[in-house]
């Protein structure tokens, strides 16, 4: 039942208190009226006796409080979802943002929604290619996955987020596959690029976006990748479609629910974020998985930037502890010209083993991956002990480790943003990068699979 009040006591920055209220309930959606007719959305964020705390999404700014009204619509933020919002472009509340009219609903969704019961998971196995080989070779992406990408200030994460939409499939599936893209506090620039990117490449036919920009009012921040979520949900459980969610940039989310804890005076936790931003992030992240008995599939990338390039801040420490990896971006790689600058030592996917091999990838996958990982770290200790004591000091082996991590790094890493590899280029990359090696080097390779792959060729 809706029922309308004109009693609101207080504004504190996005929130207002509502007084004399009945029978409100907890993350119910409201509609403040404003004195000249203006209508804003909101939702209910605490009840205490007869007073309701209510988060406005679009701020208070204007609001009289003696002649504004605030009606309780009696249910949740819902989205409408349909087949339809693929290919189309929505704002942080799910409303049109590319001049088309809103879309025919087939159901109407609690954003909220609810994390994957553990019960009912499918273990993740199966491996999506992404067209990049530093992330399919040596982390590699499985379907049902969350495998953030963390990234700092001034490095190109947004390239490589658009990257991986444009690129990334379901390997050995003839499934749809769809891409749910939220864009979290982004700027007017980024958003450009991001669209005109999708709309270029053909890969806006296959995406749905839900833009938030930096310009918007931060409160809509907080709806943006639940809005993401429940539509990519639909598409996975509903319509049987494989569908990859990327979210950028979560530290926006982040801020936003900072912002609305201190607007609430709540005492603050870790670095001024609230107490539960491990829950809140949680119920977001723990909305990735397979099924069983279902079909279709969530796999997400959540990106953040991690302030002042710290790993253990709070949202990419939170974040590590919930997701199963992450990607690390390296600014030493994108200030020598590598790109994407992947720091794949200290990159990891927990999942990388259960979604390759034969039938899924290669038999030569897992050995090679194993191979390039030990020969890069020794060529890379080898470099670092050449700059203090020179290339004359390094004994021959050294010398070529030495050098294979370069060629690593410059033709294997360097790919640049718009090279789409398949597994078996970058599987066939990794044995010419591998044969500069003494064979003796090549230790985590078993001797047939070097017969077949490096002495045949």
């Amino acid at each position: 039942m809706i029922k309308t009040y004109q009693s609101i006591r207080n504004v504190v920055g996005p929130l207002l208190l509502v007084d004399q209220v009945q029978d409100v309930k907890y993350d119910e959606l409201v509609e403040v009226q404003l004195q000249d007719g203006q209508r804003r959305q909101g939702l209910v964020l605490e009840i205490d006796g007869p007073r309701a705390l209510v988060q406005v999404f679009e701020g208070t700014a204007g609001l009289n409080l003696r002649d504004s009204r605030v009606r309780f619509l009696g249910h949740p933020f819902t989205l409408d979802v349909s087949e339809r919002m693929i290919g189309r472009i929505f704002d942080g509340l799910g409303r049109p943002r590319d001049g088309l009219p809103p879309v025919a609903a087939e159901q109407s969704l609690d954003i909220n929604g609810e994390p994957i019961n553990p019960y009912a998971r499918d273990y993740p196995d199966e491996f999506i290619q992404t067209g990049i080989s530093a992330i399919d070779h040596l982390n590699t992406l499985v379907r049902g996955q969350k495998l953030p990408i963390f990234s700092s200030f001034g490095l190109p994460h947004q390239e490589l987020a658009a990257q991986i939409a444009r690129q990334a499939r379901v390997l050995n599936r003839q499934d749809r596959f769809a891409v749910v893209f939220a864009a979290i506090g982004i700027t007017f620039e980024e958003a450009t690029f991001f669209i005109d990117d999708f709309r270029r490449t053909g890969a806006l036919d296959r995406t749905v976006v839900y833009l938030n920009l930096a310009s918007d009012p931060a409160m809509e921040r907080i709806t943006t990748p639940k809005m993401a979520l429940t539509a990519a949900e639909y598409l996975a459980f509903e319509k049987n479609m494989h569908v990859l969610v990327i979210m950028s940039d979560m530290t926006n989310y982040c801020e936003a629910l900072r912002e609305i804890s201190a607007a609430r005076r709540e005492v603050p936790g870790r670095r001024g974020y609230p107490g539960y931003l491990y829950t809140n992030l949680a119920t977001l992240y723990e909305r990735a998985g397979r099924i069983r008995g279902h079909q279709g599939s969530v796999t997400q990338i959540p990106i953040l930037t991690m302030p002042e390039g710290d790993i253990t801040h709070p949202i990419p420490d939170l974040t590590g502890y919930i997701t199963e990896g992450q990607i690390l971006l390296s600014r030493s790689l994108y200030e020598a010209g590598v790109q994407p600058p992947i720091d794949v030592l200290t990159s990891l996917s927990r999942l990388k083993d259960k979604g390759i091999g034969p039938g899924k990838t290669r038999e030569d996958h897992a050995a090679t991956m194993n191979q390039i990982f030990s020969a890069y770290a020794q060529g890379k200790k080898a470099r670092e002990l050449a700059a203090v004591l020179g290339e004359a000091a390094l004994s021959q082996t050294d010398q070529r480790l030495a050098q294979f991590a370069g060629r690593f790094e410059k033709q294997y890493v360097n790919q640049g943003f718009q090279t789409n590899r398949s597994i078996e280029e970058t599987l066939t990359l990794s044995w010419k990068l591998l044969a500069d090696l003494p064979q003796g080097e090549l230790k985590r390779i078993p001797p047939e699979l070097i017969k077949k792959y490096l002495l045949e060729e």
